[in-house]
């Protein structure tokens, strides 16, 4: 069995101590429990999918955690909603096992992709140059969680293009602070990097060509929920289903959060408020 496959058993376990489909034991409201990872676009649209569902009458409790449990979180039933999954590449590894046990519900964004990125003023352009140009990145690929399918995937880029560098893990919040701090000194950094993400607009950035297709095309962020979810909740069921960003709104969600200066919530109704439009256009 698979090293990711027993850590995310393990921390199923804890995250399924609540039973899924429950009514609060405070109130007479039915219960959704999102689980999302600490990445920026599903923070963002974890607090939007939440406020919206508490406005439709639903409690919502939301877990945060790694990929690989939230998947066998939702397939047991322990958790509702996975609220964002990347494919086809970027999560291929978990939809392969768990794909028959969750259903695809909605997809909030189709022009995502993933790879690694660097300052517009790294002068390279492609992954074939980095080993040219190793020591000014001192080896090292800053990377995010080791669970992401993002850092497999990067894994695999380091042995087909035999690059002679150091995959470091972190998180998302550490690598875009890793990021920042290498811009404000003028270094060279090389992170695992994804769109959409808030970075875009704050930074000038750019995806390394990837000649071999390693990271693929471009990528879907999907809902899964658990099977059976639609049936128990069709209207939100149906909201998810009609969600969806296009760059540009997705963007100015997630910069809204950014800048939250930790009352997300506030800055989610703020934003609710700003693309009234948009919003109702989801409402089932």
């Amino acid at each position: 069995m698979k090293k990711w496959t027993i850590i995310a058993m393990a921390m199923a376990c804890i995250m399924g101590a609540v039973g899924c489909g429950t009514r609060s034991s405070t109130t007479d409201k039915q219960t959704i429990k999102l689980a999302y990872v600490n990445w920026a676009e599903g923070v963002a649209v974890t607090h939007l999918l939440s406020a919206l569902l508490e406005d439709m009458g639903y409690d919502v409790q939301s877990t945060m955690a790694d990929v690989a449990p939230i998947y066998v979180s939702v397939a047991e039933g322990q958790q509702d909603v996975m609220v964002e999954t990347w494919l086809p590449v970027t999560h291929a590894a978990y939809y392969e096992q768990y794909g028959d046990q969750v259903e695809l519900i909605g997809t909030w964004f189709d022009a995502a992709r993933i790879g690694l990125v660097v300052p517009t003023y790294v002068e390279i352009d492609s992954l074939e140059q980095l080993n040219d140009t190793k020591d000014q990145f001192k080896q090292v690929l800053t990377g995010i969680d080791s669970g992401a399918g993002i850092m497999g995937a990067t894994e695999k880029a380091i042995d087909e293009y035999g690059l002679d560098f150091r995959l470091m893990a972190s998180s998302g919040p550490a690598m875009t602070a890793a990021l920042k701090g290498a811009i404000d000194k003028g270094e060279w950094i090389a992170v695992t990097g994804w769109a959409p993400h808030w970075k875009f607009a704050r930074y000038d950035l750019k995806f390394l060509d990837d000649p071999k297709g390693v990271y693929g095309a471009t990528e879907k962020v999907q809902t899964a929920a658990r099977l059976g979810f639609a049936d128990d909740y069709p209207d939100a069921a149906a909201l998810i289903g009609k969600m969806k960003f296009d760059g540009v709104q997705i963007g100015s969600l997630m910069d809204a959060l950014e800048a939250a200066d930790g009352d997300e919530m506030a800055a989610v109704r703020q934003w609710i408020a700003d693309n009234q439009e948009l919003v109702q256009s989801w409402m089932p």
